[in-house]
């Protein structure tokens, strides 16, 4: 009898981002900026979510926190050692701050934000001391990532050249 095959790290990685991809596609279909968040522990998914920030009229609801607060309500712990969180977009400078509080082992990331990137693009918080050091790679299924982004923004362009009415 022959052992199975182990899955290759990037394999793995691939899977966790397109389940990542999957809650992105949630909020896209919600009119929501398509950034979706999974968080991992020992190999498994132990929570998921979506940006719900115009749907819930709230600034805080990115998908990384409402992951966050899901993994934490499942674990019921405030930290989330051990735990990876896979997010379609490179984190803002609040989701950046709650990693760290929350003390995620490892974020992946699919595109870069050169507006609002926290991680590298316009700043380097995980570098910064702090209580807890943080892991990051970026690139996980960028250009997926990054085209769902693209795609989203630019029928929100048109609609609101279409309908400037509706544009606030």
């Amino acid at each position: 009898m022959t052992s199975p095959k182990p899955v290759s790290e990037d394999k793995l990685h691939d899977k966790f981002m397109r389940a990542a991809l999957k809650e992105a596609g949630k909020a896209y279909a919600l009119g929501e900026s398509p950034i979706g968040a999974v968080i991992v522990k020992d190999g498994r998914i132990i929570a998921r979510a979506h940006n719900l920030r115009q749907t819930k009229q709230d600034a805080t609801l990115h998908a990384e926190m409402v992951c966050i607060s899901k993994a934490c309500r499942k674990l019921q712990a405030w930290h989330l050692f051990d735990c990876d969180l896979y997010v379609t977009l490179e984190p803002c400078y609040m989701c950046a701050g709650a990693i760290i509080q929350s003390h995620i082992r490892h974020v992946y990331f699919g595109a870069s934000d050169p507006k609002g990137g926290a991680v590298c693009s316009k700043n380097t918080l995980f570098d910064l001391p702090h209580n807890h050091h943080v892991e990051s790679t970026g690139g996980i299924l960028g250009e997926e990532c990054s085209a769902l982004l693209k795609q989203f923004f630019k029928q929100l362009r048109a609609q609101k050249k279409d309908h400037p009415e509706s544009a606030k």
